[in-house]
């Protein structure tokens, strides 16, 4: 039955993926937003969940995807391109901005809402391959959607101080997957050149968390709650990906 619906009504059944993952972001950013007097908290905890969505989901991804092309060794070197392409452009705002950090606001949830998107091309894609690979991937992109809404809303307060700003990228980041899949009916992406994709995020995301976010939620409290916060992102993303795992392809 369940492999009837899939083949029979994909074009609904992607729709209302779209908008389960844009409710789940919503959902994350507005638990972000309500509890903003704590943001040291949050911010260490969404350190701590972007960080493990790189290494821990979009790393193993990318190494296997490209397994083929690029190859192992070349996928960790894309992420370490993306690490430094980000570096380069975030420093490069800074200096032209004198010195002003706003432009990471805008620069994080930018990248956040670009994998969102990425997300839901993905998705579309896979569904393109077989209704199971695709409904594997969309159990992946819904567990960490969440943490996705709350990462969004994190890098924009961090900056810019604005909920008003914050919301509209929310808005955006919960949009974005179904964007994603609605481009995924009008193009067809290989595997290869999904890794080299998703290895450039990875780098982008360990920089955001590493750089920005880890730095700034101690600086604004540094006590060991803050610390507890972080590890405990890194493990509710862990603990995502190892009950996701059972459902991948065997």
């Amino acid at each position: 039955m369940v492999q009837f619906i899939l083949a029979h009504h994909g074009d609904v059944l992607l729709i209302v993926l779209g908008l389960v993952t844009g409710a789940a972001t919503l959902a994350g950013g507005s638990l972000a937003l309500r509890y903003a007097s704590r943001i040291h908290l949050v911010l260490g905890f969404s350190a701590g969940a972007v960080i493990g969505v790189a290494l821990l989901d979009l790393l193993p991804e990318a190494i296997e995807l490209g397994r083929t092309w690029p190859g192992t060794a070349a996928t960790t070197a894309i992420v370490a391109a993306g690490f430094i392409a980000y570096l380069v452009v975030d420093r490069a705002f800074l200096i032209g901005a004198g010195g002003q950090t706003g432009h990471r606001g805008h620069f994080g949830a930018g990248s956040l809402t670009a994998h969102s998107f990425l997300d839901g091309l993905g998705i579309g894609l896979g569904f393109q391959v077989s209704p199971a690979v695709g409904a594997v991937l969309a159990i992946a992109v819904l567990a960490h959607d969440v943490a996705d809404g709350m990462n969004t809303i994190n890098l924009s307060l961090s900056a810019s101080r604005s909920p008003k700003t914050a919301r509209r990228w929310l808005i955006a980041d919960a949009a974005a997957p179904m964007i994603g899949i609605a481009v995924s009916r009008f193009i067809v992406v290989g595997a290869s050149r999904l890794a080299v994709i998703i290895a450039l995020f990875t780098g982008f995301f360990l920089y955001i968390g590493a750089s920005e976010l880890l730095p700034d939620s101690h600086h604004r409290h540094p006590r060991v709650w803050t610390t507890v916060a972080t590890v405990m992102g890194v493990a509710l993303i862990w603990l995502v990906v190892h009950l996701a795992a059972p459902a991948g392809p065997g």
